[in-house]
């Protein structure tokens, strides 16, 4: 197992695991119809800096970890992390979360804040508790979930300096 900085030349091996969760429409609140060259962008040329989880040469998640908001607000960074499906429950999301508050302090963050975790998500939701997130903030019926229709998106917060 190891966690990386993520390459140009990776993203055709990330694509298949971002077009399935975004094609899902469970997760995320991405376009389901992101194009491969608009979800690198998204992804890849965005954010600040992207990694990826491999094991054997596979990849098997990625995440992104960029500043919120700028100016005064620069201390505090955003992650979006992607597990393939066929490896999910391995603890992947887990030690990526992990990985990302030590680069987050490294490149000077004090905080790392998730803007919109859809509510029905109750594994990241419990995985981010449990890795001491609080839920700062609640918007009601924000996200359209394909099946449960509208349900809550959470703000979810941990200040990472001690």
């Amino acid at each position: 197992m190891n966690i990386r900085e993520a390459l140009k030349e990776d993203w055709e091996s990330i694509w298949p695991i971002f077009h399935e969760i975004v094609k899902a429409g469970e997760t995320y609140a991405y376009d389901p119809a992101t194009t491969m060259d608009q979800a690198e962008k998204l992804w890849i040329e965005a954010p600040r800096k992207s990694f990826v989880f491999e094991e054997s040469g596979e990849i098997l998640g990625t995440y992104y970890l960029k500043t919120n908001q700028a100016g005064p607000g620069s201390h505090v960074c955003n992650c979006g992390y992607m597990v393939s499906s066929k490896t999910r429950g391995r603890g992947i999301a887990t030690t990526m979360c992990e990985h990302s508050q030590k680069v987050a302090l490294e490149l000077g963050y004090a905080a790392m804040q998730f803007n919109f975790v859809a509510s029905s998500n109750e594994g990241a939701v419990r995985l981010w508790r449990k890795l001491g997130f609080e839920t700062v903030g609640r918007l009601p019926k924000a996200f359209n979930h394909p099946e449960k229709g509208l349900v809550d998106a959470l703000v979810m917060y941990k200040w990472l300096q001690t």
